[in-house]
């Protein structure tokens, strides 16, 4: 693969509270959840808060930790700190700082007998692209019912690279589907979509989103009523803001009475294994679901 180049030491992105936590505060994410632990694509993973280069596709093992692993990192991007627990080496990133995980050494799983176990919060991914290029992506959350329709036809969308069923707007860490179900907890059954912005658009995005729910709906999406199913749009900047109230302005000048709540972007906990993909896992179809054309 071809030699790519990062951001400057002084460069950072915006991060999320929970991309704080662990990248900031040294915290770590729950094992098996990340959604680069099971990845297989070619390409560059790249540091979260400051897009430097950190780790080949190619240097990527299957350790069944439970987090992504990596045998090397590219040239002395990571830096190695004594852990303060006194037996691990904690490794960062070595251009912001960033908080990675930790590496290991002597367990014999490659040639290069080193692990570096890293939070996927922590790492961004571009695909491998023959012509010397990377992919771009860009992500946006949706909440509009039952996720597994939801999920079922972002999939389908053009432009999309994957989508991930999840938890977000709650004040409860690490919520369970039967928590969420108690509806305690505060959190909707929501979507993460990651798409590229070279072959579609934000507002392709949430186009979709407003056409394949009704977002006039107050009390929850067809038969599935409960504050888990409410249709809300999580927002990570001012542009995917102001394009969201854009596009409810012009749904309501053409009569929709809309009730589609936006707010800023929270913490999103992926759901159970289970909830992915559902129905192309079962073979099933929607049941509160459709396309409909608004706009």
């Amino acid at each position: 693969m071809p030699e790519v180049s990062g951001q400057s030491a002084g460069h950072r992105n915006d991060l999320t509270a929970e991309e704080k936590r662990v990248i900031i505060n040294k915290g770590t994410e729950r094992p098996f959840t990340g959604k680069f632990t099971d990845n297989k694509a070619r390409g560059i993973y790249t540091c979260k808060w400051c897009d430097k280069p950190l780790y080949r596709s190619d240097s990527k093992l299957n350790s069944n930790c439970g987090w992504p692993s990596f045998d090397d990192e590219i040239g002395e991007a990571v830096k190695r700190i004594p852990d303060p627990d006194g037996m691990r080496t904690e490794i960062v990133c070595a251009n912001c700082g960033g908080h990675l995980g930790h590496v290991f050494t002597g367990e014999g799983l490659t040639k290069k007998n080193t692990r570096h176990c890293v939070n996927s919060i922590s790492l961004n991914f571009k695909l491998y692209d023959p012509m010397g290029n990377h992919q771009k992506t860009e992500t946006a959350i949706f909440a509009g019912g039952c996720f597994w329709g939801v999920q079922h036809f972002f999939n389908k969308a053009p432009g999309v690279i994957s989508s991930e069923v999840g938890y977000t707007g709650g004040t409860k860490a690490e919520p369970t589907y039967k928590e969420v179900c108690s509806h305690t907890t505060g959190h909707v059954e929501a979507i993460r979509v990651t798409y590229d912005p070279e072959k579609t658009s934000y507002e392709a995005m949430a186009r979709l989103f407003f056409e394949i729910h009704d977002p006039t709906q107050s009390n929850g999406q067809g038969p599935d009523l409960g504050t888990q199913y409410l249709s809300e749009i999580f927002y990570s900047d001012e542009t995917q803001k102001a394009t969201a109230e854009k596009l409810i302005g012009i749904l309501k000048l053409k009569g929709f009475k809309v009730v589609t709540q936006l707010r800023p972007a929270f913490i999103f906990w992926p759901a159970e294994e289970y909830h992915q993909e559902y129905y192309e896992k079962t073979g099933g179809v929607p049941y509160c679901h459709g396309y409909t054309k608004r706009f």
